[in-house]
């Protein structure tokens, strides 16, 4: 696609908005998610292993394995494309309709509102992938997979537990 194609996109059109957000939104996750594994790794365990991220993700690769860093990835990319489509549908659809409510006379703050809607809605969609992702991610997970743990949280705790911590994701 070359500059003109893109510039000829159709900028109310719900499809190409989700379809770019759900490409960014995996793309950025799996780029990032080695180092999420990390960081998740070093909130959870205090130990000599884990005073830096190189050290935390050499201990990981040589006691668990090179896939290590990745494992739960799948549960990311199932919640992340979904996640940030209805992000970038919602940001687009709130910005148009409060800015013609508005007459565009308060862009600023229509911006800022559209962004806060649209996160309540990203987070509602990604928080139980991320429920998932970070059980995977713990040490000595006895989960298999990514459906394996959704199920077992599921049976065990209940949907409510997909949303326990939604509060302070939005928060």
């Amino acid at each position: 696609m070359n500059f003109e194609d893109y510039e000829s996109l159709p900028t109310q059109n719900s499809i190409v908005h989700m379809t770019a957000g759900a490409i960014a939104g995996v793309m950025e996750h799996c780029i990032m998610y080695p180092l999420d594994s990390v960081k998740t790794r070093m909130q959870s365990l205090r130990s000599a292993h884990n005073s830096t991220i190189s050290e935390t993700f050499r201990y990981m690769v040589k006691r668990e394995g090179l896939l290590r860093p990745v494992r739960g990835m799948g549960a990311v990319v199932a919640g992340a494309g979904p996640a940030h489509a209805c992000f970038f549908a919602t940001y687009e659809h709130s910005k148009y309709t409060l800015g013609q409510l508005t007459r565009h006379r308060h862009d600023h703050l229509t911006h800022g509102l559209s962004g806060c809607l649209a996160s309540l809605v990203h987070d509602a969609v990604s928080n139980p992938a991320e429920v998932v992702k970070q059980r995977l991610q713990m040490l000595n997970s006895p989960y298999r997979g990514v459906w394996e743990c959704a199920r077992h949280v599921y049976r065990a705790e209940g949907a409510r537990a997909f949303y326990r911590s939604y509060s302070t994701q939005v928060a």
